[in-house]
C-alpha cells in the first residue's frame, strides 16, 4: 500500500483499536491462560460467546462497509477480496498453531494483552513464539536456496 494514500488519522487509529482490542481480551478473560485451558477442555464455554460475538460484529462491519463505501475509510484503498491458496502450509503450520495453543493456553494476540493484566511470565511465551516465528523463516529461506541450487543445477 502506498504511505501518501493513508489518511491522516491511520496510525493513531491503529492504536486506539489496539487499546480496545487489548482491553476486550483483558475483560473477556482471553488474556488468561487458565480461562482459555478450560475453554479448550470445554469445562467454560464463556469464551465461545466471546469470540462468536466478535465474529458476528467483525462480518456485519464488513458487510455494511463493503455494500456502502468504495474505499477503506483509514487507506483509501479499493475492497478487494485476498484469496489465499489452502496448501500444505495452510494445514501444518495451523496444526502447529493449535498445538502450542492448546498446551500453552496461549494465543499471540492475548499473550501481549495478558502482559498488560500484570502476567510477566508470560514473556517466556512471547520469547517461544518469536524465536519459533525466526525458526521457520529460517528453515524456508534454507528450504528456497537448495530449491534454487536445484533448479540452477537442472537448467545448466
Amino acid at each position: 500500500m502506498n504511505e501518501n494514500r493513508r489518511r491522516p488519522l491511520f496510525i493513531s487509529s491503529i492504536y486506539i483499536g489496539g487499546l480496545i482490542f487489548g482491553i476486550g481480551l483483558a475483560i473477556s478473560g482471553m488474556a488468561r491462560p487458565e480461562v482459555v485451558l478450560d475453554f479448550l477442555q470445554f469445562d467454560d464455554l464463556g469464551l465461545l460467546f466471546v469470540m462468536g460475538g466478535a465474529a458476528v460484529v467483525t462480518g456485519a462491519t464488513f458487510t455494511v462497509a463493503t455494500r456502502f463505501l468504495d474505499q477503506a475509510p483509514l487507506t483509501a484503498s479499493e475492497y478487494t477480496r485476498r484469496i489465499k491458496e489452502f496448501d500444505s502450509n495452510v494445514v501444518i503450520g495451523g496444526s502447529i498453531f493449535g498445538v502450542g495453543w492448546g498446551l500453552s493456553g496461549i494465543c499471540p494476540g492475548a499473550a501481549y494483552a495478558s502482559i498488560g493484566i500484570g502476567n510477566y511470565p508470560i514473556l517466556w511465551a512471547i520469547l517461544g513464539m518469536f524465536l519459533g516465528a525466526y525458526a521457520q523463516g529460517y528453515w524456508r529461506t534454507l528450504r528456497s536456496s537448495s530449491t534454487d541450487d536445484v533448479t540452477e543445477t537442472t537448467s545448466s
